[in-house]
């Protein structure tokens, strides 16, 4: 029986909830207060029998508090734990090298995976993405340079992107 831990903390853009293994891998994460709407994006086999609530998840919390601070690059050394097809593995390594303030479209996104045709697989990997921030998919756009989805809301992928903007200035959309 796998234990994971959650927590729940305040940010400018709303509640934010990561859930934790055991080791301080994060399983799943999204500007959320509801384990309903986190748990069943992680794979079956990753999904814990049990989530206990917790105030402060070490390094996890420091991260995401740090990140909506302002820096960046906190979140770019915790471990993220998903399970799925060779291809999706493949792109959620792929999307935590697209650096903050530089999104690029689902199109670059398939071929930086290396399935330059796979652009709607590209695009299923961010829908699938359980880790939100950590892997960071509000970082990849429409061609066009619109915003697309994103589980969380487009205001919310808007301010992540802002938020990154060099300078702090705003991105096209």
């Amino acid at each position: 029986m796998s234990i994971a831990s959650s927590s729940t903390i305040d940010t400018p853009i709303g509640p934010f909830t990561a859930v934790v293994a055991g080791d301080g891998t994060v399983l799943a994460a999204g500007w959320t207060a509801s384990l309903d709407l986190l748990l069943p994006v992680v794979a079956p086999g990753l999904r814990p029998a049990e989530v206990r609530a917790r105030p402060d998840l070490g390094p996890v919390t420091d991260a995401v508090r740090r990140y909506h601070d302002g820096e960046l690059s906190a979140i770019d050394d915790i471990p993220v734990r998903q399970a799925s097809g060779e291809f999706i593995q493949r792109a959620w390594e792929v999307l935590r090298t697209v650096p903050p303030g530089k999104p690029t479209s689902y199109t670059d996104f398939a071929a930086l995976a290396g399935r330059p045709d796979a652009i709607r697989a590209a695009a299923a990997a961010c829908a699938r993405n359980a880790a939100a921030l950590f892997v960071p998919c509000h970082r990849i756009l429409r061609s066009d340079g619109s915003l697309g989805g994103f589980r969380w809301g487009l205001e919310t992928k808007r301010w992540l992107l802002d938020h990154e903007a060099p300078s702090g200035g705003q991105l096209q959309y």
